[in-house]
């Protein structure tokens, strides 16, 4: 099932998702557009988000349940991707299923974050960031923030090459229907949002 006017945005840590999905949304006029995230704003993400800060650790596999369980929020429930969209909006995510199979397949294994995630549809439109993870976290890093418990290098590094098998695999017979663009995220802010602006109209 693929969910029409929904868009996308995947990549590591520091790729620039969150920037570029700020400014695709303002070629929209706001009533026309929704702007959302995963972990989502509900309690399931809020909780999701305490854990990525390090507040309290949890098994890697219990994280890949709750990731699932806030995305099932997320798409179905409601104020939900799917109900924004049959109002007639597009939909911009930053992250969905394809960071649960990246990120929580280095610590638990692939076959766990497959089975949670293959009854989520998939989006009309999917924008992969492709960054060296060096870069990307330097990025992270010079915002001064406490890092989150996956932004370490030797992690970034394995999940960048867990989401190129990932994408792969969604550009066959698995992702029919969906657009997959990739997007050189170490371009400058302008550049990539002129060719992320771009990718849209022609779609």
């Amino acid at each position: 099932m693929i969910i029409k006017n929904f868009i996308v945005f995947e990549g590591i840590d520091g790729a620039g998702t969150s920037t570029q999905i700020k400014k695709l949304a303002e070629h929209f006029s706001p009533e026309d557009v929704f702007v959302t995230a995963e972990p989502t704003g509900n309690e399931t993400g809020k909780f999701l988000r305490k854990m990525l800060k390090g507040d309290f650790a949890v098994n890697e596999k219990t994280a890949s349940y709750l990731f699932a369980a806030d995305r099932c929020e997320h798409i179905f429930g409601k104020g939900g991707v799917i109900e924004e969209t049959e109002k007639g909006k597009t939909v911009l995510s930053d992250r969905y299923f394809f960071s649960s199979l990246a990120y929580q397949s280095v610590s638990c294994g692939k076959e766990l974050p497959e089975l949670l995630n293959s009854p989520f549809p998939l989006p009309e439109i999917l924008f992969y960031f492709k960054i060296n993870p060096e870069i990307s976290l330097s990025r992270v890093e010079s915002r001064g923030e406490n890092k989150e418990i996956y932004e370490k290098i030797d992690f970034q590094k394995k999940t960048a090459l867990l989401y190129d098998k990932v994408i792969e695999e969604y550009k066959g017979e698995k992702g029919k229907g969906m657009k997959i663009i990739e997007v050189d995220a170490s371009k400058t802010i302008e550049e990539i949002s002129d060719f992320i602006w771009k990718s849209v109209k022609k779609n």
